[in-house]
């Protein structure tokens, strides 16, 4: 086991060194968490297959889905409060752990043939709610497990580990139902969650900590994390930017089957592979990211998250009989994304001190987690008025000019040149 790095400083303005054999700390745990995430997203979908084709009902799947995002959204601030004062390594190890012993659940129900949709239901709550503090828990890792220089590279290879679970999940989801039983498909996200564990054990984390004596309570901490985003500028602005192309854009990505089916006459097979595509897109924006490492990364937020909205928007006016041309704006949307999403986690991590990188990171999530239904909410009766094809439209446009807003702001234009928010009396430790 590695020994306990430590680094004192009463005010920290820049990112700390993470010392000697970060290298094989950094990779070590990033491809546990990496199978882990992979193990779970794959659970997922069996999960939701189980439930489509035991109910046939979209109510059902819609239930599911409020279960497996719902949590996140209202305990983010929580997990990232707890994120930045407790150990970060035990809560990844925590959070995994109760993920497993969920699905062990899971596995004897449906081995003893005693399983119901309520138990689904709960579990892939119990499962959520983890996330909550496993993902801000991480985020905040990662940012002291590289050097400043490789921060942006480390963002991009977290944002083509999404992509690549984008296009992954489903087939090998599908594959694992085809060669074993039920039980057995679910007994792979414990063995991932084992090895996402294992690295965990063997290396330690790095990790702001405020002095014992200095410690509010938690409430009071919480609402610090949310007073450095207030309080400054470029971060309030840059957040508010991301909410409202949320709130415009996400309604999209629930109705692209609708899309498929009405306009362009497509079936299953088109929406995965719009799908599969896209998440390929996002594994080559993330590389991208990784090897060109943009230095002028709030430009390079904005304008990329402009480019795919308005890829969005052309999707939808491709001719109903040119779905080749479709899917090649869907691909192009999901690589500007990535392309983009990548710096604006390396800006974050890089302007918030990372002893409140979880509460901040965490109040993200928050607010982009609760504008996408408040988006759905409000594209159900403009898609009765304009049809499925013109929201698509409205909403790419309308996105893509809020991104380019924030090009008013000068204040979120120079988060670039920010050393950083800096809190006296802080200081970098392992673990307590």
């Amino acid at each position: 086991m590695d020994a306990d790095v430590a680094v004192l400083s009463p005010a920290p303005t820049r990112h700390p060194d993470p010392g000697p054999g970060w290298q094989r700390r950094f990779w070590s745990i990033f491809v546990g968490q990496a199978l882990s995430l992979t193990g779970s997203a794959l659970t997922q979908f069996v999960l939701l297959w189980w439930i489509t084709d035991t109910t046939g009902s979209a109510g059902a799947l819609a239930t599911a889905g409020m279960a497996a995002l719902l949590p996140q959204a209202l305990l983010g601030p929580l997990g990232g409060t707890f994120a930045d004062r407790y150990s970060r390594r035990l809560l990844m190890i925590g959070a995994d752990t109760v993920s497993a012993l969920c699905m062990l659940v899971l596995i004897f129900l449906f081995a003893t043939g005693r399983v119901e949709l309520w138990h689904v239901y709960t579990m892939m709550f119990i499962r959520s709610s983890m996330q909550a503090f496993q993902a801000p828990a991480a985020a905040g890792s990662t940012a002291m497990l590289v050097p400043a220089d490789f921060l942006p590279r480390a963002a991009g290879l977290n944002q083509s580990l999404q992509g690549i679970m984008t296009v992954a999940a489903a087939p090998l989801g599908a594959l694992a139902l085809g060669v074993m039983p039920l039980g057995a498909a679910l007994s792979i996200d414990v063995v991932t969650a084992l090895l996402g564990i294992l690295p965990l054990l063997l290396f330690r984390i790095p990790q702001v900590r405020v002095p014992r004596e200095q410690q509010a309570g938690v409430w009071a901490e919480f609402r610090e994390g949310a007073l450095l985003v207030w309080n400054h500028p470029g971060l309030r602005h840059l957040y508010t930017v991301l909410a409202v192309v949320v709130l415009t854009i996400l309604p999209t990505f629930s109705l692209t089957p609708l899309l498929v089916k009405t306009h362009f006459g497509g079936g299953p097979g088109q929406v995965a592979l719009m799908e599969g595509l896209s998440g390929a897109g996002m594994i080559a924006g993330g590389l991208a990211v990784t090897v060109f490492a943009p230095r002028r990364r709030v430009m390079t937020v904005l304008v990329a998250f402009a480019l795919s909205c308005f890829a969005v928007a052309l999707t939808a006016l491709a001719p109903g009989k040119a779905f080749w041309l479709a899917v090649v704006w869907w691909v192009v949307s999901g690589v500007t994304f990535s392309f983009g999403n990548a710096p604006m986690t390396a800006v974050l991590q890089t302007v918030i001190p990372n002893q409140l990188q979880g509460r901040a990171l965490s109040l993200l999530s928050t607010v982009m987690g609760l504008a996408g239904p408040v988006g759905l909410a409000l594209a159900g009766p403009l898609g009765e008025l304009i049809g499925v094809r013109g929201l698509f439209m409205v909403a790419g446009v309308l996105s893509a000019l809020a991104s380019l807003a924030g090009f008013l702001s000068p204040a979120l234009l120079r988060l670039d040149e920010a050393p950083g928010v800096t809190r006296g009396g802080a200081r970098v430790s392992s673990e307590a």
